[in-house]
């Protein structure tokens, strides 16, 4: 355990704030200076702020459901958002506006990453898909699948040729992007895994999760090298500026280690609970970790931490290298390969040749407007903080990242009875963020402002073109050639009138689909505007059409405060029917309604049945107690058709397998 040194502390709490509304579910640090903090949460805003300062600097507004994931650019000159629907946005932090909307997935978006050179993004979600993203079009151009359950971290490489992906079903795979197919897959975890993160200059990887194990993988030989038990559950990962050391953080501790061999070089007990990020700032290593509707930052000072095995007491003691330990590849140590700078123009990809990774039209998947939550007419950026803004955002050319008043390192609180000293000045580096001599590898295009400052090529010679990184199909032209469309099959031309009866003709079936649909949700409507929302649900169940009832649930899911007991009654058998259907829409808005309802029905129900009857004549209390024993039985119902399907490995097996933990008190409380 490090110690205090003198009258500094290694460690110490920088911040505690109210962050939102409502509950907070991610928070995410800009990783090139460790200065920027985004949030989100069940309010269905993301706010930006400053790391040293607890007043928001800027609001996004754009999402309908929570916000469950934010990542910044390298640049942090972009913010990527993902809702608990699925949908995907993207910012301009500079121009603060929303960038592109993304069709996104079919549920929870639970990872992102934005390659190092490209415009370029991937999202991992529950529906265990990966997806690639070029941010300056609308809809994926690969898809990956491979994994079985929900993936919780994604990482690029750092000369941006190879994917990491991590997930619930306790694996990590590396993709080849050029390929477009899987280079290998690591499965000695047993658990799930909820952190993947690079060298920053040899081919070596991290990967940390649930089962407690960090284990470092060698991506020449693709065996492992270094495997240690940490005390809990492991959810972020970094390595130093220069790669020497690792740090991991999990519940209230940090932990520092080596490789080959691998042991603990520190173990530093901070505070912040689950830890939710971690980012390096000059010498100092920042956390952030969020409960309820707060959010706390935490510094950690590493000039007191052991990085080295020099500076490590007791170095040879065994105590430092975890016990039971599986045995690295005795052929993997040595001189490790490193990144190099992909060169332009060379090495031009072919197509994919492997069915891990599917093409994707530019249009991306169809979707109904109910699942594309993102709507550009109504999102927004609101400024709270001008000048913090202008500072960090603001000089296009010189980004420097560091809000006012934040050239110093962040200062620690004194101890008791010591005397206020000023904290020790470092001085600040040209370009904020890692050393120069830590980068693997220069950025071939790192921003737009570096891109228009590039000197143009000499007189008479042509410039190199950006490396090829994706297949070279993948810019060619795609979609709907109207020429081709409009020729008859002999050469002839047809009119525009008669390709639209044409294709009004296939579609005359859904038509009528979409028309009855449309007047049933009308009445609907009408019977919410006269008698309310159990009315309008009691109408929706009578028209025998899941598809309308479907449409009723997910409006009341987006605004809890609707829900009523009476409302839980008449919607709980319904949710056993979407549970057990075999559309993916369908099983998404039985799972949120369910959730729901055994957050903040299900204490009321069990208290007022454990109650007993009233005494005397209470006919209120009575029709309170019928209305929760048919909750109560729909419920256990429901219950046996989550434990099955909680045992199923498969996209929605980790959102049943979050429902069985919730409706475990149904099993305590039978």
């Amino acid at each position: 355990m490090a110690a205090a040194a003198g009258t500094t502390k290694i460690s110490w709490r920088l911040q505690e704030f109210e962050a939102h509304a409502g509950r907070v579910c991610c928070a995410s640090l800009g990783k090139g200076t460790g200065r920027l903090l985004a949030s989100a949460g069940e309010d269905c805003k993301v706010n930006i702020w400053s790391v040293s300062k607890a007043n928001c600097i800027m609001s996004l507004r754009g999402h309908r459901t929570a916000v469950e994931c934010v990542h910044f650019s390298a640049s942090e000159e972009q913010l990527a958002t993902g809702s608990q629907s699925g949908a995907i946005l993207v910012w301009d932090l500079e121009a603060a506006k929303m960038l592109r909307t993304l069709p996104g997935h079919k549920s929870g978006i639970t990872s992102f990453a934005f390659h190092p050179f490209g415009d370029f993004l991937v999202s991992g979600s529950t529906d265990a898909n990966i997806k690639m993203w070029d941010v300056r079009r609308k809809g994926p151009i690969y898809r990956y699948k491979g994994h079985a359950a929900a993936v919780r971290s994604l990482a690029f490489s750092p000369d941006g040729k190879w994917l990491a992906s991590a997930g619930d079903d306790s694996t990590v795979k590396l993709w080849d992007l050029k390929q477009a197919k899987t280079l290998a897959e690591f499965t000695a975890h047993t658990a799930a895994v909820g952190a993947v993160q690079f060298h920053p200059n040899e081919y070596l990887l991290a990967s940390g999760g649930a089962d407690r194990w960090l284990r470092l993988w060698d991506l020449e030989k693709f065996c492992q090298v270094g495997a240690l038990q940490d005390t809990g559950a492991i959810r972020c990962l970094t390595f130093s500026a220069d790669g020497g050391c690792l740090f991991s953080g999990h519940a209230d501790v940090l932990g520092v280690c080596a490789w080959e061999p691998e042991r603990w070089l520190d173990t530093v007990t901070v505070g912040w609970g689950r830890v939710a990020d971690l980012a390096l700032c000059d010498q100092q290593l920042i956390g952030v970790s969020h409960q309820l509707s707060g959010v706390s930052t935490y510094v950690v000072d590493l000039k007191r931490v052991k990085r080295s095995a020099a500076c490590e007491s007791g170095a040879g003691d065994d105590d430092n290298v975890a016990a039971a330990a599986p045995p690295a590849d005795a052929k993997a140590g040595g001189p490790r390969r490193n990144y190099e700078r992909p060169s332009g123009g060379s090495d031009v990809g072919a197509p994919p040749g492997d069915a891990d990774a599917e093409r994707r039209s530019p249009e991306g998947e169809r979707r109904s407007p109910s699942e594309d939550e993102a709507d550009e007419k109504v999102s927004s950026a609101e400024i709270h903080n001008a000048q913090d803004y202008r500072e960090i955002f603001q000089p296009r050319k010189a980004i420097s990242r560091t809000p006012p008043g934040m050239s110093r390192p962040f200062p620690a609180p004194p101890e008791d009875g010591a005397a206020d000293e000023a904290p020790p000045l470092f001085p600040e580096p040209a370009t904020v963020g890692r050393p120069a001599s830590s980068a693997p590898v220069q950025r071939a295009e790192p921003t737009a402002a570096a891109r228009a400052e590039r000197p143009p090529a000499p007189a008479g010679e042509r410039a190199p073109p950006p490396p090829q990184i994706f297949p070279a199909d993948r810019n060619e032209p795609t979609g709907l050639d109207l020429a081709r469309f409009l020729s008859g099959r002999r050469g002839a031309v047809l009119s525009e009138n008669d390709v639209l009866t044409h294709i009004q003709n296939g579609h005359a079936t859904m038509r009528v689909m979409l028309s009855n649909r449309r007047k049933n949700l009308q009445t609907v409507r009408d019977a919410w505007a006269r008698h309310g929302i159990k009315s309008a649900l009691d109408a929706a169940v009578a028209m025998n059409d899941l598809s309308i009832v479907v449409d009723v649930v997910n409006i009341i899911n987006m605004q809890p405060s609707l829900w009523t007991l009476d409302v839980c009654a008449t919607s709980l058998p319904q949710i056993d029917t979407l549970l057990r259907s075999k559309y993916e829409s369908y099983v998404q808005c039985g799972c949120a309604s369910l959730k729901i309802i055994m957050k903040y029905f299900w204490p009321l129900i069990w208290e007022t049945l454990r109650a007993g009857p009233s005494v005397g004549v209470d006919v209120t209390r009575e029709e309170r107690q019928q209305k929760c024993r048919v909750c109560r039985e729909h419920l256990r119902n429901i219950n046996d058709a989550v434990k099955s399907k909680a045992a199923q490995v498969g996209r929605h097996g980790s959102a049943f397998g979050e429902l069985r933990m919730l409706m475990a008190q149904l099993d305590q409380h039978p």
